[in-house]
């Protein structure tokens, strides 16, 4: 299916940060971190920050709370650590903050990785979720999975235009309590 852009309605830009995780990479060395945020800034949206993290639960734990606590923060993305090494930590660090997971985001990953590098996406655990009204993705580190991340699903989940539906159209009610009935 292709997407579709509605553009009779305007444009809104989202406040999104990119955390890189890596032992190995600086940001003098990484190339998936910067990639990532070119593409945030060509599609229109406001990159908020980027760091680099080592492949530890409480470094990428610490940067991504940080960043959900932060008010001019509206998405986090971070590339690296989703793989089945040892050191590979992202999702047991991230999971624990989500108050929702967003299932769909590994299940579409997937499926387009799996166009572009056959069966091998079977080592990603790229996942999805929400935490405190900030959306959080995290892609594996290699800039091919970024971008298979950035320009087949989250361009246009994050574009209030795309039909029939965007993360952007759901921003205002991500932290609605749930009424409690009355007894």
């Amino acid at each position: 299916m292709t997407a579709r852009i509605d553009h009779t309605r305007p444009f809104v830009p989202v406040r999104i940060a990119v955390l890189t995780i890596s032992d190995t990479r600086t940001p003098k060395t990484d190339k998936s971190g910067p990639l990532l945020a070119q593409m945030i800034e060509e599609a229109g949206h406001t990159l908020a920050g980027r760091a680099v993290a080592p492949d530890d639960e409480k470094s990428i734990r610490k940067a991504v709370k940080k960043w959900v606590k932060a008010k001019d923060v509206d998405v986090v993305i971070t590339t690296g650590g989703t793989g089945f090494t040892g050191r590979d930590v992202t999702p047991e660090a991230v999971r624990p903050i989500f108050d929702k997971e967003i299932e769909g985001f590994s299940v579409l990953f997937h499926m387009l990785s799996y166009q572009t590098v056959g069966t091998s996406t079977i080592q990603s655990r790229a996942c999805g979720g929400l935490a405190k009204g900030t959306l959080i993705f995290c892609v594996p580190g290699s800039p091919g999975a970024c971008e298979d991340a950035w320009r087949g699903i989250l361009k246009f989940q994050l574009d209030n235009r795309h039909r029939p539906c965007s993360f952007i159209e759901l921003m205002p009610r991500l932290t609605e309590s749930k009424k409690k009935k009355a007894d």
